[in-house]
């Protein structure tokens, strides 16, 4: 049997958890642990695909079904044909041993393999009714200015789109024709040592008849193929902004409506900006008389060059504040700070005179100013 997985767990929801609560889990968890925003962390790429594996599985009814029954998801049904707790002497089910024949109450062997494989065969039969596309996730990176001032871009997408010759439903016309496999009989006969079970046809889920399937896509109503789709950033996107473009995710099956495309962001950082937020930090070499006596000085904005004004007696790290000169948020409309780190920078002493004037001032700055280390150590 497969390893169980509490898928559950794996998403940090309740077993009575809802679709809507499974599928919210699932993006704040796969935005968290994306590769593109973690990039070279091996357990982030792990935990990336555990998350999508246990979604993949509690997103659809039908898996969620057979993982809630059984506690695992098989695509191919029981493991090596057996159902679950089955012993190596015979079929088994519940602590039930059914190698010396069927306990009374269960009936006969072919309504339990019925009970047990059919409901598979059923499903597989139901296939064939709409279903709502699966939602997509494509990861962007875009430069800091883009995210600062929006943009447009044009992504190519891989999806599954509708099949134009049967407009997704799948059938070439003509009505139904008769399963190959059971003949039309909806049964097929089965061999388990010298023991014949009955069983619902897999093929044609004992229904005896099958749709006459589209050529171009095997009945499967969608084809995949490249899509060209343009999303609009917005002004202040920011690294791990999602962006939703309705439809554009996998196409449905038989007329239901496809699923959407989810875009989660990755900005570059910028050589001097910093962004916290929407406030910008930024760095700004000032000299020594210039913060010694005070003086304007123009800074770099997101806006252009702005004045700022550094007071008499300035110290290396302060640090001044320029209102609504960061990001405009896109939802509050409202504007970040610009923090502005003073660095200073020392004088190039290269001549006499420069250090003559060095001199001078250590004579008039008579100040102790290691003092307070000294009182404190």
């Amino acid at each position: 049997m497969p390893a169980v997985k509490d898928y559950y767990q794996t998403l940090g929801v309740k077993r009575d958890a809802s679709e809507d609560d499974i599928r919210k889990a699932y993006r704040r968890l796969a935005r968290k642990f994306h590769p593109d925003l973690n990039p070279g962390d091996k357990a982030a790429e792990d935990r990336f695909k555990e998350l999508q594996e246990a979604y993949d599985v509690l997103n659809d009814p039908k898996k969620k079904q057979m993982y809630d029954q059984y506690g695992f998801y098989s695509e191919t049904g029981f493991p090596g044909g057996q159902a679950p707790n089955s012993g190596a002497g015979g079929f088994g089910f519940g602590g039930f041993d059914f190698s010396h024949g069927a306990p009374e109450g269960f009936g006969s062997f072919g309504d339990l393999f019925g009970q047990f494989f059919g409901r598979r065969q059923q499903e597989s039969a139901a296939s064939a009714r709409p279903e709502k596309g699966s939602d997509l996730e494509y990861a962007l990176s875009i430069d800091f200015w883009q995210s600062i001032q929006g943009t447009q871009v044009r992504l190519n997408v891989n999806r599954l789109d509708t099949c134009s010759t049967c407009n997704g439903n799948g059938s070439a016309g003509g009505g139904n024709v008769t399963c190959p496999q059971c003949q039309g009989s909806g049964n097929v006969t089965q061999m388990a040592g010298n023991m014949r079970f009955s069983l619902s046809c897999p093929r044609c889920g004992g229904t005896g008849r099958l749709r006459n399937a589209c050529k171009t896509c095997s009945g499967e109503g969608r084809l995949p193929r490249t899509e060209s789709v343009d999303v609009r950033i917005p002004q202040g996107a920011n690294s791990g902004s999602r962006l939703r473009v309705a439809g554009k995710g996998n196409a449905g099956t038989m007329g239901a409506p496809a699923g959407d495309l989810y875009i989660t962001l990755r900005v570059e950082p910028h050589p001097f900006f910093h962004r916290d937020g929407d406030d910008i930090h930024i760095q700004v070499p000032v000299s020594v008389s210039e913060a010694g006596l005070g003086a304007k000085i123009e800074v770099p904005t997101i806006d252009g060059r702005s004045m700022l004004k550094i007071p008499q007696g300035t110290t290396n790290g302060q640090k001044f504040r320029l209102r609504e000169k960061g990001v405009q948020n896109s939802r509050t409309r409202t504007r970040g700070d610009q923090i502005v780190e003073i660095e200073l920078v020392t004088p190039d002493v290269r001549d006499d005179r420069a250090r003559e004037l060095l001199r001078e001032l250590a004579k008039v700055d008579t100040r102790d100013v290691r003092a307070e280390i000294w009182t404190k150590v």
